[in-house]
């Protein structure tokens, strides 16, 4: 009779009994979810700051500190900034790399008074040694908390050479089941790396796992030290992607332009899509194939394939809000191309028309936006 050894059975066991206090899964069936009434994400700032954990990165120096100060002010005060509105509530600020001195001139810079619900602290413990005990601690001294800003994440980190998904998702998700825990917002400010990319996500210092716990992501980026003009980039689980243009004067940053995912795709959409749109508005309808619609908007730099390519991208974004109906057929000898104006039955353009000649080209100016008052 052959005999396992003491060691193994004794693991056995253990998992045994792991096994047997298993909770089961808590399950929510489809279509009760489907028509219960549940209550909307709350935000802290309208449209791009909800409850939950949060990251917001910029390269050293860039002026992140004077923005989280300043919305810090601006949540505890109940104003608007950028034209959102914001929750009024206590607002707890860790500037660890900062020191009472220099936070105070920069408050004689952005108001002339601040309310006691604002909380301030130079210093903390970290991640793995006691900050989430002190900031419930901070919660049942401050029961109205619903905005922390950590400046900034290493701070608050275990000094490990270590880099991996694993040790980057794990800091991040223990902050982030204390915020949704506790139903407030927390933001951890970042840095960048230096090195470029197409995606400025994909430059978060830290592995993957940094963006992928976060329910917003928040990049500021200029495109040199001495400008003064940034772009602040804002994706998240509950945020809609969209960008804001920000100008950097009297120590606050003001707001030049909004702008949303359709808008970005109307300024980056190549010029030959609005002049199917001016050709298409003109005709009222039009059939051919992809060489003859070429050959009668007068372009010879791009080819059919190209073309049929890019009028089934834009098929369902700005020739669906140009009220522009795009659709293929095949004959025996060639494939058809098919545009039709109102895809809705009404001639009236409902105030959807394209872009002036300035948005044709991808200029700022002919994006929709919130201008500086």
């Amino acid at each position: 009779m052959i005999t396992k050894p003491f060691l193994l059975l004794t693991n056995e066991c253990i998992l045994a009994r792991k096994e047997e206090h298993l909770e089961d899964l808590k399950i929510v069936n489809a279509d009760n979810l489907l028509y219960t009434s549940l209550d909307e994400a709350e935000f802290i700032i309208e449209d791009i700051l909800p409850i939950g954990l949060h990251i917001f990165c910029g390269a050293p120096k860039v002026g992140k500190s004077w923005l989280m100060l300043d919305i810090c002010i601006k949540v505890s005060k109940g104003e608007e900034i950028w034209n959102l509105k914001t929750n009024k509530c206590d607002v707890l600020y860790l500037a660890l790399e900062d020191t009472y001195q220099r936070l105070q001139k920069r408050l004689f810079k952005l108001t002339d008074d601040i309310d006691s619900n604002f909380h301030i602290s130079i210093e903390s413990n970290k991640i793995a040694n006691g900050l989430i005990s002190q900031l419930e601690q901070t919660l049942q001294k401050y029961p109205n908390t619903k905005l922390i800003v950590i400046e900034t994440l290493q701070k608050v980190r275990k000094q490990n050479n270590d880099i991996n998904y694993s040790n980057d998702y794990t800091d991040i998700s223990l902050l982030k089941q204390f915020a949704d825990k506790n139903k407030i917002a927390v933001i951890l400010v970042h840095h960048l790396r230096k090195q470029d990319d197409s995606d400025v996500f994909n430059r978060i210092s830290g592995t993957t796992g940094i963006m992928g716990s976060s329910d917003t992501t928040f990049i500021l980026e200029k495109k040199s030290r001495d400008d003064s003009v940034a772009t602040l980039f804002v994706t998240g689980r509950d945020v809609e992607y969209q960008t804001f243009t920000l100008r950097f004067e009297e120590c606050r940053w003001n707001l030049l332009e909004r702008s949303f995912q359709k808008d970005i795709e109307m300024k980056n959409a190549p010029e030959i899509i609005y002049n199917v749109i001016s050709f298409v508005n003109e005709k009222g309808e039009w059939q051919g194939t992809a060489t003859e619609l070429l050959t009668s908007l007068d372009e010879k730099d791009i080819t059919p394939q190209y073309l049929t390519k890019l009028l089934n991208e834009y098929s369902k974004t700005i020739l669906f809000d140009n009220k522009i109906c795009f659709k293929t057929s095949r004959t025996s000898t060639s494939r058809l191309v098919n545009l039709k104006k109102d895809i809705d039955g009404n001639d009236d353009d409902d105030g959807k028309t394209i872009p002036q000649e300035s948005s044709l080209k991808g200029s700022p100016e002919g994006t929709s936006g919130t201008q500086l008052l």
